[in-house]
């Protein structure tokens, strides 16, 4: 009789492959319709921004263009519709009104969460009625409030709606104030910090979580925005990115072909931010969730 072989490997059982069931069908089938949905007007926006107005007038939506190196209507979208002033005004918006955020929402959940103080209850009960009332309503007494300070046509007018509105942060910030313990500020107390040294020195740094989440909520928030800006800003020197496409639309018609490349340049920042910070970016949406 042979001995066995004692150094031979072990063969492994073969996997046996798992037949598609209805259910993993139709979360593929869901994936890429969701997909298609996505995809299908950015590809259409990037077709017609390659095309001539012949082209954008006789062809269909994802007809394709006939030069594929036709950048005119880019240089026309950047020029015409002065992109770069209007980057560097929405720029401008972005740092003060996120700034501002973030300091205001989270002194507000700081003050709420840490003080006992008479209207507490009130306060809170403010901010929840505020979320419920649709900013619509209230544009009329907002534009006059805003025009009573002499700030129409001024870029402060839609800095300060951005930072004066934003009650979610001020829930976000609360959430995670409420996590840090108590004993971190009775033992600064007794070193004898103040309350705004210990917002300062303990409770701020370790809000990052906080701060990264209600910085990429509010970025795409007033990047996006085309109403208060359309509204509060008149001239076209202090227009933003979303208002800057809007000089291609006319009373008989709108430059499309000059609109879908203006979308395009507009795009191409967020993504760049995007493929650069994506990491935080799912570290502040997950432990926001979280929280």
């Amino acid at each position: 009789m042979t001995s066995p072989d004692l150094t031979a490997t072990p063969r492994r059982p073969r996997a046996s492959r798992r037949r598609p069931t209805a259910g993993g069908v139709l979360i593929h089938l869901s994936l890429l319709v969701a997909s298609a949905v996505v995809l299908l007007p950015l590809a259409v926006v990037l077709l017609t921004s390659l095309k001539t107005s012949e082209e954008v007038g006789n062809g269909g939506a994802l007809s394709l263009p006939g030069n594929w190196f036709n950048l005119d209507n880019y240089v026309t979208a950047f020029v015409d519709g002065k992109m770069l002033t209007a980057f560097g005004n929405t720029g401008f918006i972005l740092v003060f009104s996120i700034g501002g955020t973030v300091v205001i929402g989270s002194m507000t959940a700081y003050a709420v969460d840490r003080f006992d103080f008479r209207g507490r209850k009130l306060v809170m009960a403010g901010f929840l009625i505020a979320t419920l009332v649709p900013g619509v309503t209230t544009q009329v007494a907002t534009f006059q409030v805003i025009n009573g300070f002499g700030l129409i046509d001024t870029r402060w007018a839609p800095i300060l709606l951005y930072m004066g509105t934003d009650i979610v942060s001020v829930y976000i910030f609360l959430q995670f104030i409420r996590g840090i313990p108590v004993s971190l500020d009775e033992a600064a107390r007794l070193d004898g910090a103040n309350a705004f040294t210990i917002y300062r020195r303990i409770i701020f740094p370790l809000l990052k979580p906080a701060i990264a989440t209600v910085v990429i909520i509010k970025g795409i928030t007033t990047y996006n925005d085309f109403y208060i800006p359309f509204l509060y800003l008149h001239s076209e020197d202090l227009g933003t990115i979303s208002t800057a496409l809007f000089r291609f639309k006319g009373p008989f018609g709108a430059h499309w072909e000059a609109i879908s490349a203006g979308a395009i340049l507009v795009i191409l920042p967020t993504l760049a931010v995007f493929l650069l910070l994506q990491r935080w970016i799912y570290n502040g949406f997950a432990q926001g969730a979280t929280k």
